[in-house]
């Protein structure tokens, strides 16, 4: 896994657009409304990934200077994440586990109930750390039988008493601000498993960009998981997707099914376009 470095992908990395959903008015000339820029502006970022200054004047027959203030006028407002010559999808927050507990307190409660009603008995399923994989043991039936392979701490305990279930806990380096273990010991615990299902911890979810992380580390470990996996579910709340993180886990497709709290189709049929079930809560 650590041969060679090439899981460390920026997100600077242009992606292959899909559709760019642009009304005809944005190609016909110059857009003089500032909003009206800023809407497209958006657009075009969330169907390319990526977008450029030069490329944005030439499209809107603007200047770039106009264009740049754009671009800093909406990465003043946290809607993007403006880099040298462009922008891309804005960046994630970091926000460490104990405060993550208290946000989205009631998507993540519909999210990891219909997580839990996914595992069935006689399974082996990973689970990654997160605040919304923590609450899956809140809602497992206890009558489930079933073995739980996790790196996270919090998660192996709150199962502690739960009767038929087995808990095999991953070792490794103990990321203190995550409350999960990563390093070469835990992915060749994860290498060495054939899981039928896997909740994967997510930080972030764009569907051109993809799945991205801000440790390199945990990047590693999550592309383990994916790769010893027959399902990959992913369990995300509104507020984590279209977002970026800098180090990438892999394309969004890798996931085989999407939970999450949003219902908003244009945020969702992206996603359903590249194979993946969609279950909004």
């Amino acid at each position: 896994m650590h041969k060679s470095d090439n899981t460390r992908i920026y997100v600077h990395k242009q992606a292959h657009s899909c559709k760019i959903r642009m009304k005809p008015e944005a190609e016909a000339g110059q857009i003089a409304l500032k909003e009206e820029r800023h809407r497209y502006i958006l657009e075009l970022l969330g169907s390319e990934g990526r977008v450029l200054a030069a490329d944005l004047s030439g499209r809107y027959r603007v200047s770039e200077d106009t264009i740049r203030r754009d671009l800093r006028e909406l990465a003043s407002s946290g809607k993007i994440q403006r880099v040298h010559g462009g922008a891309l999808p804005r960046r994630a927050e970091a926000v460490p586990f104990v405060s993550r507990q208290q946000i989205d307190m009631e998507s993540k409660i519909g999210i990891a109930r219909a997580a839990a009603d996914m595992i069935r008995d006689g399974q082996v399923v990973l689970i990654d750390g997160g605040t919304t994989n923590l609450r899956i043991a809140s809602y497992l039936s206890r009558e489930r039988s079933a073995t739980i392979v996790t790196n996270s701490p919090p998660l192996a305990l709150a199962l502690a008493d739960h009767p038929k279930l087995s808990v095999l806990m991953l070792g490794g380096n103990f990321l203190k601000e995550e409350r999960v273990t990563t390093g070469i010991e835990t992915i060749r615990r994860v290498e060495s498993i054939r899981a039928d299902l896997c909740f994967l911890g997510m930080c972030s979810l764009h569907p051109e960009v993809g799945i991205t992380v801000g440790d390199r580390e945990q990047a590693y470990v999550k592309q383990a998981m994916i790769g010893a996996s027959t399902q990959v579910v992913g369990l995300i709340s509104l507020g984590k997707m279209g977002t970026s993180l800098p180090y990438l886990v892999g394309p969004a497709s890798r996931l085989t099914r999407l939970i999450t709290d949003a219902s908003d189709e244009d945020v969702l049929n992206p996603y359903r376009s590249q194979g993946i079930e969609v279950t909004s809560t």
